[in-house]
């Protein structure tokens, strides 16, 4: 067969391009017999990378970035994997980068364009709202995968994005938890002045749902990550709920932003003589393995991030190959409820 790639493999056996490619490039944490599967499928279909055939016509410099934000939160771990083999079938090198909560990832993508002479980005979290100035001195195609919309403001037409709708998503997860009977609803995460990011567009959502249910908003509900320890990190939310407990706050339940921050959280809860939900329900956002084998399990909004991770895949490599427009797309969330949320 022509032309064979690993979306041909994954579909064959149906499962991920992620679990593919963690079969190919000898993961452990596979099972064997998904393991066997692929491996017969990858010899009955003839896959062979052919990446100097693909590369051949290219300059040295065919290489697109992977700038995240957050890169603790393991959301993302499944993403750049899939990117990376994408790119591979393509026959481009993918720079990794971090960027600090605190940075500006435009100021940051800027330098690495003239640095690495990149043909594409690709950002993984970051703000959702930048200058449109500051949008244009990019002069290269990037598209947002998990940020959302950058400015209303800003030509559509000249950038991608690829997400869920983290306003609405967040605002499901708080009607959720207020149906379950919660009046004193915690958010774990943003500050007050968040406005320009992912954090910002769930504290939205938050604060709509509990506005159009008749309660108040109150900010000192409000817990923002810890400044001094990692971002978006276990660490940061158990460091936070802690704070947050000790100095006397009080909420029946709490919404983490991210999954690492509920772990975080409910660990917190544990250690200072509560347990989870009796005395403080924790829901999260991501959907990120580790929340399914908590115990109790973590109640979240799951974001189907391998089709994410291929949409701006390709997305990015036909726009750079002028096979391809840009174009936005919003995936659905799923709400999954655990043990963290629900008493037996």
């Amino acid at each position: 067969m022509a032309n064979v790639t690993i979306k041909d493999i994954a579909k064959m056996c149906n499962v991920g391009v992620s679990t593919v490619s963690r079969t190919l490039n000898g993961h452990p944490d596979v099972n064997p017999e998904t393991r066997k599967q692929i491996l017969e499928a990858v010899e009955k279909m003839h896959y062979v990378p052919n990446n100097s055939a693909r590369n051949l016509g290219r300059s040295e410099n065919d290489a697109i970035a992977l700038l995240v934000k957050g890169v603790s939160n393991t959301l993302f771990s499944p993403m750049i994997g899939i990117i990376e083999e994408e790119a591979k079938e393509r026959g481009y090198d993918t720079v990794l980068h971090s960027v600090g909560f605190y940075e500006d990832e435009l100021d940051v993508a800027r330098e690495l364009v003239k640095e690495k002479r990149l043909r594409g980005i690709i950002f993984l979290g970051g703000f959702s709202f930048h200058s449109e100035e500051k949008l244009n001195e990019l002069d290269v195609p990037f598209v947002l995968a998990t940020t959302g919309y950058v400015t209303e403001r800003f030509n559509r037409g000249t950038y991608s994005s690829v997400s869920v709708d983290d306003e609405a998503e967040a605002r499901k997860m708080t009607e959720y938890l207020i149906k379950m009977g919660h009046h004193r609803i915690a958010i774990l995460g943003p500050s007050l002045k968040d406005n320009s990011s992912v954090g910002g567009l769930r504290l939205l959502g938050y604060k709509s749902a509990l506005v159009s249910n008749g309660f108040d908003y109150n900010e000192k509900l409000i817990i923002p990550m810890d400044r001094d320890t990692v971002d978006y990190s276990m660490e940061n939310g158990y460091a936070a709920m802690t704070r947050f407990l000790k100095e006397g706050g009080k909420c029946s339940a709490v919404f983490a932003i991210s999954d690492t921050l509920a772990i975080g959280a409910e660990r917190a809860i544990h250690d200072l003589g509560m347990r989870t939900p009796a005395d403080i329900a924790v829901a999260g956002f991501d959907g990120i393995e580790a929340g399914r084998f908590m115990i109790p399990s973590i109640t979240t909004i799951r974001q189907p991030v391998e089709d994410m991770a291929e949409s701006a895949a390709d997305i990015l490599f036909n726009v750079i190959e002028k096979t391809g427009d840009h174009r936005h797309e919003t995936f659905p969330g799923e709400l999954i409820e655990r043990e963290s949320t629900k008493l037996r």
